[in-house]
């Protein structure tokens, strides 16, 4: 019998026990009650704390098993799987920065090639560049624009 199959035995077992408690709690006395509640709040914290954590898992293609970094020693074909897990991990992790940085400096470039068509385009007009200084030009080109 699996694992799983004997999880699921036990849950069923659970559930049935817990049905026929549940059926006759009306005819237990109320102290006896309470002492069952404690000891069954008891018994899931116990449970709980035992229960290992889910780790989610990526599911490779043709795999029996989901993508884990689990090292146990299961022989040496078993460890170099899990070297070359993490060594793909390490690799997408570089790429990803690769690309992150490389986004960095595209979008950096083009806003130098912005700053300098600006200055190209105040150094090829016909007023001088301190005209652009000037409040007055300023509060002019507002003026006319808005008109």
């Amino acid at each position: 019998m699996s694992r799983n199959e004997r999880d699921i035995h036990e849950r069923r077992i659970a559930r049935q026990i817990r049905s026929a408690l549940d059926a006759s709690a009306d005819a237990v006395p109320h102290d006896i009650a309470e002492r069952l509640a404690a000891a069954r709040r008891m018994a899931l914290a116990a449970k709980k704390a035992e229960a290992p954590a889910h780790v989610p898992q990526l599911a490779m293609p043709g795999a029996a098993r989901g993508y884990s970094f689990d090292d146990g020693d299961d022989g040496p074909l078993h460890r170099a799987g899990a070297w070359m897990r993490k060594l793909a991990l390490v690799w997408t992790l570089v790429a990803l920065g690769a690309g992150l940085l490389g986004i960095y400096r595209w979008q950096e470039q083009k806003r130098i090639e912005e700053l300098a068509d600006v200055d190209a385009a105040m150094l090829l007009d016909d007023l001088p560049p301190t005209a652009y200084a000037d409040q007055g030009f300023h509060v002019f080109l507002k003026r006319d624009h808005d008109q």
